[in-house]
């Protein structure tokens, strides 16, 4: 995939109908819960400038406990959850920005124009929904395509069309996605995590295919690996040239001599060469995801839930026992 330079900057702006790579950003993300963060961690990865607008009504920040949500055995509040997302969309490469979407129109071209509820529009090649309770803002796009009408206590109200975006958030408008609201994935945060997963990975795949990779390259989304699975034979560059060659050239679009061909070809093998990392990079990443979780924890209840002896024992690296020696919460209050 081309490199991006800034916001909306790309070298293929006129083949992927961008105006003239005019656009304030490469994505916007309505809402910053699960799903929203979610998208956001796959486009911004993927070097898409990616903002994040979350400042709507929240159905994470309405529950009490979180108790179903992978990884934490004895629940997690929610406050500290959704600080990770953030941190996490943040780490990636998303810009969060705490304003309210009000509108989203057709901007000049094929881009979009987010109106902000305090700050200025903006505007974006893409637009991700992901606000579990109202889409209305996205009306002017496709009009009573996105509407449902219900009845409740027998008044017929009107809402966003939960069946309107395809399992993966695409939709009949170009550009625009649906993490949420959505049909069956609404009420658990684990279910709208991965649907703006699903959404973010269908962005990622289209964007490349705005940069000339055709479907079957351009849907492969990125997984680290260790390089002590690789023998020798695939230690060489020349060897993954061959392997493309062999899985894609009999199904490409265009002439295998062609330059679209190489560029591709080239792009995808640098990617999915980059996956693999050394045990160097293995430790140091996890060291890194260790002290970021650290700083999100409550020192006192760790060194409570363990005790402080069995703790230092324990822990290999310096992520949490800097927080204990020093006797500092994450805010640096002393416990």
């Amino acid at each position: 995939m081309a490199e991006r330079d800034g916001p909306g900057d790309s070298a293929d702006a006129e083949e992927r109908g961008d105006s003239g790579g005019a656009f304030d950003y490469d994505v916007a993300v309505v809402g910053g819960g699960p799903a929203g963060c979610s998208a956001g961690v796959f486009t911004a990865r993927e070097g898409l400038s990616t903002v994040v607008f979350d400042r709507g009504r929240s159905s994470l920040k309405r529950c009490a406990h979180l108790e179903n949500y992978l990884g934490f055995p004895a629940g997690i509040d929610v406050e500290t959850l959704y600080n990770l997302f953030h941190a996490h969309a943040e780490t990636a490469g998303c810009t969060l920005v705490s304003d309210m979407v009000t509108t989203v129109d057709r901007a000049d071209g094929a881009g979009f124009a987010v109106e902000l509820q305090e700050g200025d529009p903006v505007t974006a090649r893409r637009v991700v929904a992901a606000t579990r309770y109202d889409g209305t803002y996205l009306q002017g796009l496709d009009g009573d395509a996105m509407i449902e009408t219900n009845e409740h206590h027998g008044e017929e109200h009107e809402r966003f069309a939960r069946d309107y975006a395809d399992r993966d958030g695409t939709t009949p408008v170009d550009g625009l996605y649906v993490a949420s609201p959505s049909a069956g994935a609404d009420r658990q945060a684990i279910l709208a995590a991965a649907r703006g997963a699903r959404a973010g990975r269908r962005i990622v795949a289209d964007a490349r295919r705005g940069d000339g990779w055709w479907e079957s390259v351009a849907e492969d989304v990125d997984w680290v690996r260790r390089e002590a699975e690789l023998d020798d034979e695939w230690t060489d560059r020349e060897r993954w040239v061959e392997w493309f060659d062999e899985r894609y050239a009999a199904d490409a679009p265009v002439d295998t001599d062609s330059e679209r061909y190489r560029q591709v070809r080239e792009a995808a093998v640098e990617h999915v060469r980059s996956a693999y990392i050394d045990p160097d990079e293995i430790e140091e990443r996890a060291e890194q995801g260790q002290e970021a979780l650290a700083a999100h924890l409550d020192a006192e209840a760790v060194v409570d839930g363990v005790g402080e002896r069995a703790l230092l024992e324990a822990i290999d690296d310096d992520a949490i026992r800097s927080h204990v020696e020093a006797g500092e919460t994450p805010s640096g209050d002393g416990v």
